[in-house]
């Protein structure tokens, strides 16, 4: 259910960081586990007594980076 961290992460962290691998690989650890938790807080504060799974909030969030690199993708073809 968060499998789009997986994906999205490591493409963000190089696009901003280069292409070391290195830097990448650390980089990608980091920003992974402060996406997740990102987003589990927002899970948890939506509704406040119930609580979203955090694979919901994942996947809105990594659906809309998912197009937008497809379509900018698409323009350079």
């Amino acid at each position: 259910m968060i499998g789009f961290i997986g994906l999205i992460v490591p493409h963000c962290v190089r696009a901003l960081v280069g292409a070391d691998h290195r830097r990448v690989l650390v980089l990608s650890y980091l920003a992974g586990g402060i996406f997740l938790i990102a987003g589990d807080t927002i899970a948890r504060s939506i509704i406040v007594p119930l609580e979203l799974p955090v694979g919901v909030i994942t996947g809105i969030i990594g659906g809309g980076f998912f197009i937008a690199a497809l379509s900018r993708q698409g323009a350079r073809v």
